[in-house]
Protein backbone atom coordinates (compact mmCIF):
# COMPACT_ATOMS: atom_id res chain seq x y z
CA UNK A 1 0.00 0.00 0.00
CA UNK A 2 1.28 3.34 -0.34
CA UNK A 3 1.99 6.72 2.02
CA UNK A 4 0.36 8.97 0.04
CA UNK A 5 -2.95 8.59 0.43
CA UNK A 6 -3.75 11.08 2.80
CA UNK A 7 -2.34 13.85 -0.27
CA UNK A 8 -4.69 13.56 -2.29
CA UNK A 9 -7.34 14.11 0.06
CA UNK A 10 -5.67 17.14 1.83
CA UNK A 11 -5.76 18.82 -0.99
CA UNK A 12 -9.19 18.43 -1.75
CA UNK A 13 -9.89 21.42 0.29
CA UNK A 14 -7.85 23.56 -1.88
CA UNK A 15 -9.95 25.72 -4.63
CA UNK A 16 -9.68 24.77 -7.94
CA UNK A 17 -7.10 27.58 -8.44
CA UNK A 18 -4.64 26.36 -6.19
CA UNK A 19 -4.23 23.02 -8.30
CA UNK A 20 -0.97 22.45 -9.70
CA UNK A 21 0.92 19.98 -12.34
CA UNK A 22 2.72 18.98 -9.39
CA UNK A 23 -0.65 17.63 -7.40
CA UNK A 24 -2.75 16.42 -10.52
CA UNK A 25 0.76 14.32 -11.04
CA UNK A 26 1.03 13.04 -7.47
CA UNK A 27 -2.90 11.57 -7.93
CA UNK A 28 -2.37 10.17 -11.05
CA UNK A 29 0.86 8.33 -9.25
CA UNK A 30 -1.16 7.26 -6.49
CA UNK A 31 -4.36 5.86 -9.18
CA UNK A 32 -1.02 3.79 -10.93
CA UNK A 33 -0.21 2.16 -7.54
CA UNK A 34 -3.32 1.66 -6.79
CA UNK A 35 -3.77 0.13 -9.95
CA UNK A 36 -0.86 -1.94 -9.91
CA UNK A 37 -1.99 -3.10 -6.57
CA UNK A 38 -5.38 -4.33 -8.20
CA UNK A 39 -3.04 -6.51 -10.58
CA UNK A 40 -1.11 -8.32 -8.28
CA UNK A 41 -3.72 -8.76 -6.06
CA UNK A 42 -6.04 -11.01 -9.05
CA UNK A 43 -2.69 -12.66 -10.21
CA UNK A 44 -2.89 -14.79 -7.29
CA UNK A 45 -6.06 -13.83 -4.77
CA UNK A 46 -10.01 -13.14 -4.60
CA UNK A 47 -12.30 -12.66 -2.22
CA UNK A 48 -12.33 -10.24 0.20
CA UNK A 49 -8.58 -8.95 -0.44
CA UNK A 50 -9.29 -8.41 -4.17
CA UNK A 51 -12.91 -6.28 -3.06
CA UNK A 52 -10.90 -4.33 -0.68
CA UNK A 53 -8.07 -3.13 -3.45
CA UNK A 54 -10.83 -2.72 -6.12
CA UNK A 55 -12.97 -0.27 -3.69
CA UNK A 56 -9.27 1.38 -3.09
CA UNK A 57 -8.95 1.55 -6.93
CA UNK A 58 -12.45 2.76 -7.67
CA UNK A 59 -11.73 6.05 -4.86
CA UNK A 60 -8.35 6.82 -6.35
CA UNK A 61 -10.23 6.94 -9.33
CA UNK A 62 -13.01 8.70 -8.43
CA UNK A 63 -11.06 11.45 -6.99
CA UNK A 64 -8.51 11.91 -9.86
CA UNK A 65 -11.44 12.45 -12.26
CA UNK A 66 -12.97 15.17 -9.73
CA UNK A 67 -9.76 16.90 -9.18
CA UNK A 68 -9.08 16.85 -13.11
CA UNK A 69 -12.74 18.24 -13.81
CA UNK A 70 -12.04 20.88 -11.28
CA UNK A 71 -9.00 22.06 -12.87
CA UNK A 72 -10.99 22.08 -16.06
CA UNK A 73 -12.94 24.30 -14.95
CA UNK A 74 -10.84 26.60 -13.66
CA UNK A 75 -8.56 26.76 -16.72
CA UNK A 76 -11.76 27.47 -18.66
CA UNK A 77 -12.57 29.91 -16.02
CA UNK A 78 -8.91 31.72 -16.14
CA UNK A 79 -9.69 31.63 -20.46
CA UNK A 80 -12.73 33.56 -20.37
CA UNK A 81 -11.09 35.93 -17.82
CA UNK A 82 -8.10 36.79 -20.41
CA UNK A 83 -10.45 36.81 -23.49
CA UNK A 84 -12.65 39.17 -22.01
CA UNK A 85 -9.93 41.50 -20.80
CA UNK A 86 -8.06 41.15 -24.43
CA UNK A 87 -11.58 42.54 -25.87
CA UNK A 88 -11.99 45.27 -23.30
CA UNK A 89 -8.02 46.73 -23.75
CA UNK A 90 -9.09 46.27 -27.82
CA UNK A 91 -11.77 48.35 -27.38
CA UNK A 92 -10.28 50.95 -25.39
CA UNK A 93 -6.58 50.96 -27.67
CA UNK A 94 -8.14 49.84 -30.93
CA UNK A 95 -4.51 51.27 -32.81
CA UNK A 96 -2.45 50.03 -30.31
CA UNK A 97 -4.20 46.53 -30.97
CA UNK A 98 -3.78 46.71 -34.71
CA UNK A 99 -0.07 48.00 -33.89
CA UNK A 100 0.51 45.04 -32.29
CA UNK A 101 -1.24 42.98 -34.78
CA UNK A 102 0.43 44.22 -37.42
CA UNK A 103 3.88 43.69 -35.82
CA UNK A 104 2.92 40.24 -35.17
CA UNK A 105 1.92 39.86 -38.40
CA UNK A 106 5.38 41.17 -40.22
CA UNK A 107 7.44 38.51 -37.87
CA UNK A 108 5.25 35.90 -38.94
CA UNK A 109 5.48 36.79 -42.67
CA UNK A 110 9.40 37.00 -42.27
CA UNK A 111 10.02 34.13 -40.59
CA UNK A 112 7.83 31.96 -43.00
CA UNK A 113 10.24 34.14 -46.03
CA UNK A 114 13.23 32.74 -44.54
CA UNK A 115 12.63 29.31 -45.00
Amino acid sequence: MNTSDSTPESNMENSPNDFTKEQLMADFKVVVEDAEELLKATAGQGGDKLAEVRAKTEESLRRAKVRIAEAQAALLAKTREAAKATDVYVHDNPWEAVGVAAAAGFIVGWMVGRR
